[in-house]
């Protein structure tokens, strides 16, 4: 067809024929959660006049969160409307049932099933598996089978992605090395040796006129029966008078003042891809190189972190590269002394703007049916600014603050729904349960933020009612103001009691991986200054809304009202109650 005037009526039959299919189509009301993680009503409401956005939505009110209210159990049940026993996400940790040894709630890796050993190798015949361990259809399932479109960034508990509509994966996804984040700071300085830490290395280097080859250390080989793991090298080269830092890597060389993030980094570690961030935190007279957790590299994955897979490498072309790692934050390192608090900020801001981008770019491609997009910045920086620096922590508030009014401004007649997980408490004493246990001659063991496993389970209600009469000698408070008894489940993880620690109060650090140390209650000097792992009385959520809420929310209710406004049923083992009728 050339065109020629003869050949108009049938192009315009074909222009009416696209224009046609495009109107019949089928185009859905739009519904967007922006969820918060962390976000406070308490915090909001002494803050509420430098928070204007969130004035735009009709309604605000406490959600009330999970038990436990920590952001793996609570997302599963927004995800899912089930609660613990029957998504079968309990802690951050559970116990393994025949080795009482910790590991990860969200899931597990699992080995190629067939494999042929040669000598010190192996040749895997068919591929790992990531297995989530949680249970139950979600509410984007059931809205991807009624034909709704859905597209689900960093949503909290997905990894790996179900194989619906559009998702990048977010809380649970782990760094490279298959941890939930393993920093590394390099540094020459002689009172700091190599060791490692909880959630980090510091790796001591000696510079030679300058020159270093810095190790970087990565996941496990798939192909050595031993799994030792792969590893690279750097090359680094100080320019003191300067203070510049000149790196190398195999493909390209990068230059970094002192006090500034690199740009995203990409390096190949045997047959994996992966990716970094450096921080040039000092250069002379003592270097002080900070690295990011070895990331998953979204533009060549090894691991499934999008649906469809080649969603993140279309993200990073779009974005310029972003954190995929669960929790981008590196909050850890403040704990550790790899960062100050300062030098976090930095880290958190950008995210932030990594944050952002991404949003605008979901915004792009929104036209129809929901869109849930994740903030996980509140929740971190208050673990370590809540009670401490108020302003610093407003100013991340805001920044979520305009996102919302972005969105807002984006989509006008859309249904928009703010919600977090959880809201916030001081942290001012460590409470190891498993020290108390011992000096109460009590044969149980807590593991994780919240739980405990009993020997014998009929002893539970005596052991409850100890629990709940226990009192801090120095203030004469009650340590923990709820405890209750977990339902048989399905799950061989589930513990048999959940403990609401009162505010102020939570877990020690060593009882989280189930240990025990020698005093039951101290003073918390840990860079970590606040949490929500409490009684979930203390630590509601919020929801705000443009819809006109009928009865007091939880986070169960808010799958049931989602789908309900597209017209779709749930099944019947949802638990949560319509709190608005579609529009």
């Amino acid at each position: 067809m050339d065109g020629g005037p003869e050949h108009i009526p049938v192009i315009l039959s074909l222009l009416l024929a696209l224009a046609l299919a495009a109107c019949s189509r089928p185009v859905h009301p739009k519904t967007v959660v922006l969820g918060v993680d962390g976000m406070d009503p308490n915090f909001v409401l002494a803050h509420w006049a430098a928070l204007p956005n969130l004035h735009r939505l009709r309604t605000f009110v406490p959600l009330r969160t999970t038990n436990p209210p920590q952001s793996p159990v609570a997302w599963s049940t927004f995800s899912t409307g089930l609660p613990p026993a029957e998504h079968g996400i309990f802690d951050f940790v559970h116990r393994d049932p025949e080795t009482h040894a910790a590991l990860s709630s969200f899931g597990t890796a699992e080995p190629p099933r067939f494999q042929i050993p040669l000598g010190p190798w192996v040749l895997p015949l068919t591929p790992a598996r990531t297995v989530s361990f949680r249970r139950g259809l979600t509410f984007w399932e059931l809205l991807a089978q009624a034909g709704i479109p859905v597209a689900l960034y960093r949503m909290p508990a997905n990894y790996p992605p179900a194989p619906v509509g559009e998702a990048l994966a977010g809380m649970g996804t782990p760094d490279l090395e298959g941890t939930f984040g393993t920093f590394t700071l390099y540094t020459d300085d002689p009172v700091v040796p190599s060791h490692d830490v909880s959630g980090g290395r510091f790796i001591h280097v000696e510079l030679q006129g300058g020159h270093v080859e810095l190790p970087i250390q990565g996941p496990p080989d798939p192909y050595r029966r031993d799994h030792r793991p792969l590893g690279a090298a750097i090359a680094l080269d100080t320019d003191p008078m300067a203070s510049l830092l000149h790196i190398r890597t195999a493909e390209r060389g990068y230059l970094l003042q002192q006090g500034e993030w690199s740009p995203w980094i990409s390096i190949r570690i045997g047959p994996v891809h992966g990716a970094f961030r450096l921080y040039a935190a000092s250069v002379h007279p003592t270097l002080r190189l900070y690295r990011s957790p070895l990331q998953i590299d979204p533009s060549h994955p090894d691991l499934p972190i999008s649906q469809p897979p080649a969603l993140s490498a279309d993200l990073h072309r779009l974005a310029g590269g972003f954190y995929t790692q669960g929790i981008p934050e590196d909050s850890s390192a403040v704990r550790q002394g790899a960062l100050t608090l300062p030098e976090y900020l930095t880290q958190s801001e950008v995210v932030q703007a990594e944050t952002r981008r991404l949003l605008d770019i979901a915004l792009d491609r929104f036209h129809s049916g929901f869109l849930f997009f994740y903030f996980s910045e509140i929740d971190q920086d208050a673990h370590l600014l809540w009670g401490r620096d108020d302003e610093a922590l407003l100013k991340t508030y805001q920044a979520v603050d305009r996102s919302i009014g972005h969105v807002l401004d984006r989509l006008p007649g859309a249904d928009v729904i703010v919600m977090s997980d959880h809201g916030f408490a001081r942290f001012d004493t460590a409470v190891d349960l498993n020290a108390w246990f011992r000096a109460e001659h009590i044969p149980a063991q807590a593991m994780g933020l919240n739980a405990v496993y009993l020997e014998h389970r009929e002893a539970a209600p005596q052991i409850m009612q100890r629990l709940l009469d226990w009192r801090d000698p120095v203030t004469g408070n009650p340590v923990i103001t709820s405890v209750a008894q977990v339902p048989k489940s399905w799950s061989k993880y589930a513990p048999d009691l959940t403990i609401g620690y009162a505010p102020g109060y939570r877990a020690a650090w060593e009882t989280a991986m189930g240990n025990t140390g020698t005093v039951a209650l101290r003073a918390n000097a840990d860079a970590w200054q606040a949490d929500h792992c409490i009684d979930p009385a203390a630590v509601p959520g919020v929801l705000f809304t443009n819809h006109v809420v009928s009865q007091a929310p939880g986070l169960e209710d808010l799958p049931v009202t989602i789908i309900r406004g597209y017209g779709v049923s749930h099944p019947g083992a949802m638990k949560g109650k319509l709190l608005w009728q579609s529009r």
